[in-house]
This record gives C-alpha cells, structure tokens and sequence, in this order.
C-alpha cells in the first residue's frame, strides 16, 4: 500500500491506498522568483494593450474586482500590486474594491482581513457584490445569446474597471478568470441564472478545459467585450497557491494567453478510465462546503468507467452551505434521476440549479461517496449520497467487487488537476 495526502480542510488527510493506484497531481512547478516582480511586470508589460498606468488620468474613479473567498486568489499580493500602480494618479478614497461573490454569500470583515489584508481592508473600501439586491445593478443591455445583462452599479460608474483574478480550468465554464470576474462575478442573478442555465449546462461542451464553443464561457465572453473592461489582470498558481505567472493586458486576449500556461499546469491526459477515483475538494478554502465540491466529483468523473466508484473528501465546514438554494434544489427529488427530469421540465432556472445539474448528472452515471467531518450521514442521503469514515476500506472494497484488473486513481488536490481520457 502506498500513502497518500489528500487536501482535506486545513490539514490534509493521509490515506492508504493500492501500491498500483495512478496518482494524478499538477505538474510541480516552482513560484516565479519575484513575486511583486512578476506582479509588476503584468501591469507594466501587457500581453495586450497600453500597461495600466496609461490607461487611467488623474481624477477617474477605479473599480476592481477580486474573488471571493472561496477562491484563492492571492488578492492580498495583486491588489497592493495594482494600487502601487495607480500610485499617484488616483486617490484611494476613490477606489472600490469589489467581492465578486457571483451567487455565493458576502465575506465577513475577518474573512475580508484574511483575503485582503488589514492594510487594504482599513485603506480601501471594499464591497461584497450582492447578485440578489436588485437595486444595486444597472442594465447593460442583451449579450451573447440572449443574455439579458444587469451589473452591479459600482462597477459600471466606475471610470475605470480593473478584473483581477487566477486562471484554472473550470468545470463548466471551461477556465475561471479573465472574463468570469465581470459576468457572473459582478452580475445580477437574473443574468447569472440564464448564463447558467439547463441548457447552456447541458451542452457537452460546457466542461473543464474548453473555452470555444462552450455556450456559457462564449456569452461570458460577449458580456466582457461588451461593457468595457478598463485592464485585467490574472495569476497562474502552483499547488501551493503561488504564483507561477502573472498576465495583464485587454482581458480577451490576456485570457487566452493565460489559459495555455494554466492548461500545461493543471490538466493531465490518461490512457483509460478507472474502476475507482478518490479525489478531494481541493482543501481549505475550496473544500468549505458540499456546494463546491461538486467540482471535485467532476474532475473525477471525467475519468469513472461508468458506474464506477467516486470517493470525495471535502471537509465542508460550511455546510451545504445552508445560504442559497442549493441544498433545497439538490433535496428537492427522489433520486439524481428524477432531480435531471425536474430540472429539465422548468420553463426557468433557478438559483443554484446548475451545481445541482452537473451532480445529479454525475451521480446518474457513477456511485458517489463522500468523506467529511461537517455533514452527517443524514445530511448526505438527503443529497442522494452515501457517507465514508473509511477512505481505504471503502476502496478495498469497490476494488474487490471490480475484479481481477481493477484500475485506481488518486486526485489528491482535487479539481487542482483536471484529468481526461487521451483522445
């Protein structure tokens, strides 16, 4: 048996597991020598586009988008790195930054202060994007296909528009950052729903690692092209969230330079699917709450023989959450089966339904079993799915009832590495 780590909460969770089980990991790399220089170099040598500082005149009013906290953006390093930028041309009472929460629910001020930093959150004025508060948004017009685009006000008054944000791939859009920090980041839910609706979701296209083509990153991308992003400006992290690369420029062509880099980092190819894959939700803070988890599961099932086994370790200690309606929707049927019909016979989506889609969807053609210290069994059968307190025995198992010949393999980070069958 051979141990293995696997990114569990904030301590990781050391498992045995076959000798033979094929370990997928990103490829190692190391941080760029200089961070801050690697930050500067971004805003100073764009891969397209004028550098930052000569995009913004004295007086203008900057909105900046970051992630949210369940994303691990190295905001506390990107955004004093733009702020040093505008250094003299702007006034910091004239800066917003802003939570591009998308769906999710707002960061408290100590999550802020662990985001950001107590420097920034006491110097700049920061705002939790809230897609569900109506009046806080403007109406840009129809994108993409039939798109009807509503972003929050602050965004749009501002005179400049700064996205920042990290580049991997995504399990639906196909990569994050770029134009994801505009729509669905800073998006009224009205947007994001029909962005994320059945079927844009639905479409086999819209899955990790593919950008053209993909119903939901091409309107992504309309929606950015459309409203005037100011400069964007995203990282490409290693496994231990540090910064490989940093990119700059017009957010379009910025973006597509990134995802290359983030392709050769965190995608991986394998001859056949296996019998069993445990995998993770990536560990703190991605893994704090079944909701984003669900990204671990399809990672794995990219690479499940059908009805295959997936185990998933996420310590979820945030619940389902309990905010939002994603735990009502994935609660709300019988099986993963009748969740599909029903989500497929509502003339509208509704919040949080597409989590839930591609779930019921993976759970539809695989078994799936969780691994977590904040959920009880209980909590789990509601959400149609079965609860370990033995990762290695549950393996041994499904290995046994697999047969003579039975293939494993390991995502320890998680989604961190997106494998896929070799074409």
């Amino acid at each position: 048996m051979q141990q293995v780590t696997l990114a569990y909460g904030r301590g990781g969770l050391a498992v045995e597991l076959p000798d033979d089980a094929a370990v997928i990991t990103p490829v190692q790399h190391a941080a760029a020598p200089d961070v801050p220089a690697e930050l500067r170099r971004a805003l100073r040598e764009p891969v397209g586009g004028p550098p930052l500082r000569e995009r913004v005149r004295p007086g203008q009013t900057v909105a900046i988008s970051a992630c949210d906290g369940t994303r691990a953006q190295p905001r506390h390093l990107m955004i004093p790195a733009v702020l040093d930028e505008l250094d003299g041309i702007v006034r910091l009472e004239d800066v917003v930054v802003l939570v591009a929460t998308g769906t999710h629910r707002a960061n408290t001020d100590a999550e802020l202060r662990a985001m950001f930093g107590d420097e920034v959150v006491d110097t700049v004025r920061i705002v939790n994007h809230d897609s569900r508060a109506s009046d806080t948004h403007r109406w840009m017009g129809t994108f993409g296909d039939g798109v009807p685009v509503w972003l929050n006000e602050q965004w749009v008054d501002a005179d400049v528009r700064i996205t920042t944000g990290f580049v991997e791939p995504h399990f639906f859009a196909g990569f994050s950052g770029g134009p994801k920090m505009v729509a669905p980041g800073l998006a009224a839910l009205d947007t994001v729903l029909v962005l994320h609706d059945a079927e844009r979701i639905g479409d086999p296209r819209a899955t990790w690692g593919v950008t053209q083509g993909n119903p939901v990153h091409d309107d992504v991308r309309a929606i950015t092209a459309g409203t005037d992003v100011t400069y964007s400006f995203d990282v490409v992290l290693n496994t231990r969230q540090e910064v490989i690369a940093a990119f700059g420029g017009d957010t379009l062509e910025m973006h597509a330079v990134a995802i290359e880099r983030a392709r050769e980092v965190a995608m991986a190819p394998v001859e056949a699917p296996f019998d069993v894959v445990v995998t993770t939700g990536s560990g703190f803070p991605l893994d704090q709450n079944l909701y984003q988890s669900v990204k671990g599961m399809s990672a794995a099932a990219q690479v499940t023989r059908p009805d295959g086994l997936i185990v998933c370790a996420a310590a979820c200690e945030d619940g389902f959450p309990d905010h939002g309606s994603y735990r009502e929707v994935l609660t709300s049927a019988a099986s993963p089966e009748a969740l599909l019909e029903l989500i497929g016979a509502r003339e509208q989506t509704v919040p949080d339904q597409w989590q839930v889609q591609i779930q019921a969807r993976i759970q539809s053609a695989h078994r799936v079993v969780m691994h977590t210290d904040h959920l009880s069994d209980a909590q789990l059968a509601d959400a149609h799915l079965a609860q370990t307190t033995d990762i290695a025995a549950t393996v041994a198992e499904a290995v046994g009832e697999a047969g003579p010949g039975a293939r494993v393999c390991v995502l320890p980070e998680g989604p961190q590495t997106i494998p896929y069958v070799r074409s």
